[in-house]
């Protein structure tokens, strides 16, 4: 499964653009998901639905797939590494790539990284997450893992945008998801808008608040009672903390 948002920041401008797109290939489809610059994103589908065309190209397996996307990508870089470079951009897509193709024997899901090599989640690493990767990652890396329930997954992926979309002003609904159900083969595509889960995420939001008031403190007593109890409110500091550069979205 995956799940994206759609707000795209350009200067003081923001908009909405599919991030999570499905592709298909000979009646087949699969998804891609990309986060950098957007203009390098619809460059390189564009010369990979070109490559697609061309008859002799056999390409039945999704890792065939992901290499065409590589070599296209990699062809961008060449056309318009320098000019972005001269422009103070950087060649910044990443992109996820999932389902199957004729002969996978099931679901597959690929990294690809802004050079155009990748990586294939496997059971010790089930999952990917581009963009704002800071906020949402440790619910993932707590919570998800190779034996998850699709709808576990589900979850947790909802959760970790929640959690992004609290923290910065460039992650927002709505979002796309794609999920492939046991037994099949294709994704199935839905939009949602802040009101579809609302519930949820309100929910979500008491469940953390009714968790803090009873979480076991026993340890910090003695050091309460001697400087005070902390009030809501009151200044905070963590030896873990530190500032985080903005990290530039799509354009």
């Amino acid at each position: 499964m995956a799940l994206a948002d759609t707000r795209i920041v350009r200067g003081s401008e923001q908009l909405n653009k599919q991030k999570l797109a499905e592709f298909l290939h000979k009646d087949e489809s699969l998804f891609t998901m990309t986060s950098g610059l957007r203009s390098i994103r619809d460059k390189t589908l564009v010369y990979v639905e070109e490559t697609l065309r061309d008859p002799k190209l056999s390409i039945d397996r999704l890792y065939q797939f992901v290499n065409v996307f590589g070599d296209q990508l990699r062809r961008v870089r060449h056309e318009d590494g320098a000019a972005l470079a001269s422009a103070g951009l950087l060649f910044n897509l990443h992109a996820i790539i999932g389902g199957s193709l004729g002969a996978d024997p099931a679901p597959q899901l690929f990294y690809v990284y802004s050079e155009g090599n990748w990586l294939e989640a496997s059971p010790d690493s089930p999952y990917f997450i581009i963009g704002r990767t800071y906020y949402g990652k440790f619910i993932l890396d707590r919570l998800l893992n190779y034996d998850s329930s699709l709808q576990s997954a589900l979850a947790l992926a909802l959760l970790a945008f929640d959690a992004t979309r609290t923290s910065v002003t460039d992650v927002d609904y709505p979002i796309d998801v794609a999920v492939i159900a046991n037994g099949n083969r294709r994704p199935v595509f839905r939009r949602y808008d802040a009101n579809d889960l609302q519930a949820t995420t309100l929910w979500w939001s008491q469940v953390l608040s009714q968790s803090l008031k009873t979480i076991p403190m026993d340890w910090a007593q003695e050091l309460l009672s001697t400087s005070g109890t902390a009030r809501s409110g009151q200044s905070m500091a963590s030896q873990d903390s530190h500032p985080l550069q903005p990290e530039p979205d799509e354009q």
